[in-house]
């Protein structure tokens, strides 16, 4: 059996942690990693992205991305090569997969079914992250924190100086 054909191995931490995962941070092509919400089915993460969905820029068109998950404590644990195929709507396992996505997404717009059927329609993706490739965890993850300032967005408004009843003396 070719390598093609063969389940990739994963490690015990690697499976606990997808079974416990809940927004995963995915980087695609080496670019910024984004916090997406995600579902575990069996030993992968399901992602919806697209329009009215979440934003995943380059995650649709994919083959490739990393992914970085966290722990019970909410520091980053493991980071894998996850390989990404999308479900397409019409197939067995869009019939199978969108259905449990839609129904754990949180504040849906009307049922379930209504959901799938959006999705199927527009432009969104659910794809499937699977494991494919070495872990880097533990003493091998880099030791700062990477964290960045946030990047732009239009939703992000100017800081107002707060109102004030009355004058306030200054010392």
């Amino acid at each position: 059996m070719s390598d093609e054909g063969r389940e990739q191995v994963t490690t015990p931490l690697v499976d606990e942690a997808v079974k416990k995962a809940a927004v995963a941070w995915v980087s695609v092509g080496g670019g910024p990693a984004y916090a997406l919400w995600c579902l575990p089915l069996d030993g992968a993460l399901l992602v919806v992205s697209g329009p009215g969905e979440q934003s995943a820029p380059g995650l649709a068109d994919a083959d490739a991305a990393e992914v970085t998950l966290r722990g019970d404590h909410g520091g980053r644990i493991v980071t894998w090569p996850a390989r990404v195929t999308r479900l397409r709507p019409g197939t067995e396992e869009w019939a199978t997969a969108a259905p449990l996505v839609a129904a754990k997404r949180l504040n849906a717009a009307g049922p379930a079914a209504e959901l799938v059927a959006r999705w199927a329609d527009a432009d969104c993706a659910v794809n499937r992250l699977a494991p494919a490739g070495r872990q880097v965890a533990g003493a091998d993850l880099p030791a700062d924190a990477l964290a960045e300032p946030p990047r732009e967005a239009p939703v992000v408004r100017a800081t107002r100086k707060p109102f004030r009843l009355h004058k306030v003396r200054r010392r």
